[in-house]
């Protein structure tokens, strides 16, 4: 049995439904909350819905990150969170989030993408730990390889070093955040 899924940019009537999404999948009101405070700051780049029968199933989210390099403030997106409500995942819906938003990085000219994640799920996208070991970032990871990063275009990392500054809405540290 196939199922379609239609992959589309959020819109103010998702609000609530990605919410819900976002706390079914990671059983955490701040996860919901992040996305909320991107998207209210503006420092959402993307925000993708999957939808099956007109209900919102899946959620994708990229936002600005900097990377602070001796030769300047590097632009990289964020992909962060993925979510896919319980009930529909391992169906493929997350890959498919994640092809189209990467797909959309592409396009609109990025360069990069940073994910913190499962080391075993995001390398068939592209990424690799590999990329990202130069970079200093402000999480911990809870296993090895899981901070990871994507060149979308060849040899754009080769040499940059330096700290890995996110939006506000992460709550991090002022020395870690691109915004005032």
């Amino acid at each position: 049995m196939s199922q379609e899924w239609i992959i589309r940019v959020e819109n103010s009537a998702d609000y609530e439904s990605i919410d819900r999404v976002v706390i079914a999948a990671s059983r955490e009101e701040e996860t919901a909350q992040l996305v909320r405070d991107l998207r209210t700051h503006g420092d959402a780049l993307l925000s993708l819905v999957a939808e099956s029968a007109s209900s919102v199933v899946g959620h994708i989210m990229m936002s600005r990150a900097l990377i602070e390099d001796a030769r300047g403030n590097i632009p990289a997106a964020a992909l962060a969170p993925l979510m896919v409500d319980p009930a529909y995942q391992n169906k493929g819906i997350g890959s498919l989030l994640t092809r189209h938003a990467l797909q959309h990085c592409r396009l609109s000219g990025e360069t990069i993408v940073l994910i913190l994640g499962h080391p075993t799920y995001y390398p068939r996208f592209g990424f690799s730990a590999d990329l990202a070991q130069s970079l200093k970032i402000p999480f911990k990871p809870r296993v090895p390889g899981a901070y990871m990063a994507l060149e979308l275009k060849p040899g754009v990392l080769s040499g940059v070093t330096g700290r890995v500054m996110y939006p506000r809405a992460f709550g991090l540290a002022p020395e870690w955040t691109n915004h005032g």
